[in-house]
């Protein structure tokens, strides 16, 4: 067992760093932080990840992506700032579901406007009556000759408010054992036209979190993916990398807040001395950088689990649950260092207190994974007959 990167992961995660130091932070720090990015800024930022295959990295190669592991992934996707992360999950999820047995005319249509980020893209599962239980979504998709009309709303989506193209789970109606008759159904906004709307939130300010409303959207049915009845288990199979990319999301700012924690008690006196002397202050720094450690660790772990074909649903809930809770509690305590200049806006940790805030949510709430991680450990559902 090695615990090191190799040369060449180093050598990945550096490559990212300077992009994000050169081309990426610049942007963001242009323009104001409380404020959704413009959409050609966003589309700017997605073609700069797509240099480095941050858009189609769990995409095959076969179909134009860039094929990686997916805890290469997670090693380059640990460097982006956040709000980047939270559109590249959007944009490079919804690659992946499609590339997920879909035909090859399909992936050839659909996936290099996306993998290039010439279309903003997104997936739209949560409504609102069917969030953790998607089983439950009432999205109605009608067959209408050479097309599926739409009709339903999708809410909580990221890129949502400047999507060009969307990816919808919709039923077609229940079987008469009650079964949900789910699809997949992509849905490009130029051809057929939807009514967008961005959620203003907590945090990710910089970012597009919004919902989507369908009215009898028509929509040609050659966007009709896979089978009847996969959408669950395509959502599912991209849910267990991105868990753990979200736990990775939230230990970059847990590593921000560290940092800034450090400099902080190194400068700052109190009592004739450096506030980093005192024994309660470094225990608050052993308590953050313990917390960072742990929380990139598992998260590697799950990954690395995925990529070697392990049953990785316990380990990807893990990682995302506990990595999150972690930084919670380590930005918190960084900002405790700093005193009241913890809670100021100048220097940025209230900012990364509420963007980490909002990771809980996406893929699985707290509470859900604590169930996946107990049917994984004791064989039984508690969710589910």
């Amino acid at each position: 067992m090695d615990f090191q990167l190799s040369s060449e992961q180093r050598l990945i995660q550096d490559s990212i760093r300077r992009m994000v130091e050169r081309d990426i932070q610049p942007v963001l720090d242009a323009h104001d932080p409380d404020r959704p990015l413009p959409k050609e800024v966003v589309r700017k930022l997605l073609e700069l990840c797509a240099t480095q295959g941050l858009t189609s990295a769990r995409v095959p190669q076969s179909a134009g992506g860039a094929g990686l592991p997916v805890l290469t992934y997670g090693l380059m996707f640990e460097q982006l700032p956040p709000v980047v992360a939270f559109a590249i999950v959007g944009q490079e999820a919804t690659a992946t579901r499609i590339a997920l047995e879909s035909s090859p005319e399909q992936c050839e249509r659909l996936l290099p406007d996306i993998i290039a980020a010439r279309k903003i893209a997104c997936t739209g599962s949560t409504e609102p009556h069917a969030g953790s239980d998607h089983r439950a979504i009432k999205t109605q998709a009608r067959l209408d000759s050479d097309h599926v009309v739409v009709t339903g709303r999708k809410m909580w989506i990221t890129n949502a408010s400047i999507c060009d193209l969307i990816n919808i789970t919709a039923t077609l109606g229940e079987t008469s054992d009650g079964t949900n008759r789910m699809v997949r159904v992509v849905v490009d906004r130029e051809e057929s036209p939807f009514e967008t709307s961005k959620t203003p939130c907590l945090g990710f300010c910089q970012g597009h979190l919004g919902e989507v409303v369908f009215d009898a959207c028509r929509v040609p049915k050659r966007n009709l993916l896979g089978g009847i009845g996969d959408a669950a288990r395509v959502l599912t199979l991209t849910w267990l990398a991105n868990r753990p990319l979200f736990g990775l999301m939230a230990t970059n700012m847990a590593q921000r807040a560290l940092d800034a924690a450090l400099k902080y008690a190194g400068d700052r006196t109190q009592f004739g001395r450096p506030i980093a002397s005192y024994q309660l202050v470094q225990e608050l720094l052993a308590d953050i950088s313990a917390a960072v450690t742990t929380s990139r660790l598992i998260c590697y772990y799950a990954l690395s689990a995925i990529d070697n074909g392990d049953r990785a649903n316990g380990a990807s809930a893990m990682a995302k649950r506990h990595a999150i809770a972690a930084c919670q509690r380590a930005i918190s305590m960084a900002m405790e260092v700093h005193g009241s200049m913890g809670i100021s806006c100048e220097v940025g940790l209230e900012r990364l207190y509420r963007d980490c805030r909002m990771l809980p949510i996406p893929d699985g709430t707290n509470q859900i994974l604590t169930l996946i991680e107990g049917r994984e450990l004791t064989g039984f559902a508690a969710y589910r007959p």
